[in-house]
């Protein structure tokens, strides 16, 4: 990832907010995107997929926002933090969710248990990160 690369080369400032923890956020959301697509894929590969329904529904959604977030996270001109906390918020609670659902398979399902573990990685980064802005604020 080049997140932290990026940053660094930004010819804005970027004192509002810390970069390592930034960057740690912005690649912690591609990342779990990238697991929970690659676990619904799994779980749609399972025999028994129908037992695997919540979880797939969850891993796409969760995909899906941790990618927004990445992406909008990745912008940083002219942004509003209060819009980006709201999606970090989101994207905390969805990673929370994704990771319960999955955590039900992980036992059966290596998939889940790799999944739920990214899922875990990006909630405490998109914490950290409204946690780290409140405090700078």
């Amino acid at each position: 990832m080049h997140a932290k690369e990026m940053l660094q080369v930004r010819p804005n400032d970027l004192s509002d907010v810390d970069a390592e923890v930034l960057a740690e956020c912005i690649e912690a959301c591609f990342a779990c995107a990238q697991a929970c697509t690659a676990c619904a894929d799994a779980c749609l590969s399972e025999d028994a997929v129908a037992e695997l329904t919540h979880c797939i529904r969850t891993d796409l959604d969760c995909a899906d926002l941790c990618e927004a977030v990445g992406r909008m996270l990745s912008r940083r001109t002219a942004y509003d933090v209060n819009v980006d906390d709201a999606f970090l918020e989101a994207c905390a609670s969805v990673c929370g969710a994704c990771a319960e659902a999955c955590a039900t398979h992980a036992g059966t399902h290596e998939h889940c248990r790799i999944c739920a573990e990214a899922c875990e990685r990006c909630e405490r980064a998109c914490r950290r990160l409204i946690d780290v802005r409140r405090v700078v604020a």
